[in-house]
């Protein structure tokens, strides 16, 4: 029970970093959320596996140092950094050299993949020394603290801002106490929609928004003398939404289940990714786990990298990059399915990316149809469908089906029940499944759940092309 407590208070405390980290840099680089998104959530995936390595240095048989040091360093890293990571304005950000300081973190993204897959590869087939190990980790660390060099240099060389550039977040109330010049602006714009005569819509384009802006001008005067009261309308995508506003468009639920179908089906193989490799006959499972860290990682980062070009220079919706991921992931379910040789690689490869576009693309899409303003709200509901989708997909339909796999060949098909409770009781090895059948059916059941998401996932392409042709579309021409 101990254990339990300590471990909800450890993952809930991760909840707490990677909201204030994701929304603080979604809202201070608006015009770059892919990006800042994939890149946030690809080190939060690779965080495992750099502790992994400084903890091999320290060449401690202790565990408890282990859980020392994962529960003190991060906590030390925050309190540091507790004044520093906040919103300071998206206008604030905006800088001409923005496309070359992504460019170059991608840059040490590739190479710190790459090393760390060398590097763990290395560690897991072969005896090395800790003067070794010693080594790979200061290289880990130079590496890791490049993407300083990018802020360090900006301080101190600082571009000219053109008068056109504007703010991007809503400005501090500068109309009063009761209404922010944002909300107002909203509320006065859906009024005037509600009084204009029906005859301002026929006249000319240039004469309605003439004489719809002389009426804006008047309901302003009025609502701020108190000769009128203005009901705020709902808002519309591409808006602030509240979480309790975003609960009944169907949007959300849009992207909610495709979440929950796509990253399920994918976090179900890394849940049981040893059992998959043992059943298929290989030895060293640490090589898969290793592998598919990293094409987590890589998966993360180029979601956010060829989303935000699609939405950019096609001013296509988001969720097209998310179909795509859940593309790659049916077709990697399928070849686990099949069992052929090498398919365990490849299958890896290409669940690892397609499950990690997901973290990088969803959050980004989320803040566009819904806003920033409660983008944190948003953001940690979306992240339910994660484990939703594990507790149902491994827990209880991969689990079942190697379970009777496992006593079809042992021969306890006839036990059911009473051979479950008999091993529990006196404690017996649990049986062991052989073979490629062991995963078959689990493997094309994610396969056919990940071409559902596809479906859901191109329903909300087809429901979002407008409000991505009129946010992305103005800055292509």
């Amino acid at each position: 029970m101990q254990m339990c407590v300590l471990i909800f208070i450890g993952t809930n405390g991760e909840t707490y970093f990677n909201t204030v980290s994701l929304v603080s840099c979604v809202q201070n680089f608006p015009k770059s959320r892919g990006p800042v998104v994939g890149i946030l959530k690809g080190f939060a995936g690779l965080g495992g596996a750099i502790l992994t390595q400084i903890y091999a240095v320290m060449h401690s048989p202790d565990h408890a140092s282990l859980i020392f040091m994962v529960a003190v360093g991060p906590t030390m890293v925050v309190i540091a950094l507790m004044f520093i990571v906040r919103p300071v304005g998206g206008h604030k950000q905006i800088r001409s050299s923005d496309g070359f300081s992504f460019s170059i973190i991608y840059g040490v993204c590739l190479v710190l993949a790459s090393y760390l897959m060398g590097v763990m590869l290395v560690e897991d087939l072969v005896d090395l020394s800790h003067t070794v190990i010693t080594i790979f980790t200061v290289i880990l660390f130079v590496i890791l603290l490049i993407p300083i060099v990018i802020p360090v240099t900006l301080h101190f060389y600082r571009e000219p801002r053109s008068s056109a550039e504007e703010a991007l977040l809503p400005e501090a109330d500068k109309q009063g106490p009761s209404i922010s010049e944002d909300d107002a602006h909203e509320i006065i714009f859906s009024e005037v929609e509600d009084e204009k005569p029906r005859e301002v819509d026929l006249l000319p384009a240039l004469e309605r928004q003439k004489r719809i802006a002389q009426l804006q001008s008047k309901l302003a005067q009025a609502a701020a003398e108190g000769a009128v009261r203005i009901k705020k309308r709902r808002p519309h995508r591409g808006e602030d939404f509240t979480l309790k506003e975003a609960l009944i468009k169907a949007d959300l639920w849009l992207i909610f289940f495709s979440l929950m179908l796509g990253s399920g089906s994918g976090l179900t193989v890394i849940d049981n990714l040893g059992q998959m490799s043992q059943s298929l006959g290989y030895d060293n499972t640490h090589v898969f786990v290793s592998m598919i860290s990293i094409w987590n990682f890589l998966g993360r980062v180029g979601g956010g990298y060829f989303s935000e070009k699609i939405v950019r220079d096609y001013a296509y919706p988001r969720p097209v990059a998310m179909a795509a991921a859940q593309v790659i992931m049916a077709v990697g379910h399928f070849l686990f399915a099949m069992g052929w040789p090498g398919a365990m690689y490849l299958g890896t490869l290409l669940v690892g990316l397609g499950y990690g576009s997901h973290w990088a693309i969803v959050p980004a899409a989320a803040s566009e149809l819904f806003g920033l303003k409660k983008f944190g709200a948003l953001y940690n509901f979306l992240t339910l469908a994660n484990p939703a989708g594990s507790l149902v997909f491994s827990g209880l339909i991969a689990s079942s089906i190697y379970d009777r796999e496992a006593e079809k060949q042992a021969g306890h098909r006839s036990e059911g029940i009473i051979s479950s409770f008999s091993r529990f009781v006196f404690l017996d090895d649990p049986l062991k499944c052989e073979g490629a059948v062991c995963f078959f059916v689990t493997s094309l059941i994610m396969s056919g759940l990940c071409i559902v998401a596809v479906v859901l996932s191109m329903i909300l392409v087809h429901r979002t092309k407008p409000v991505y042709a009129h946010l992305y579309g103005r800055s292509r021409g």
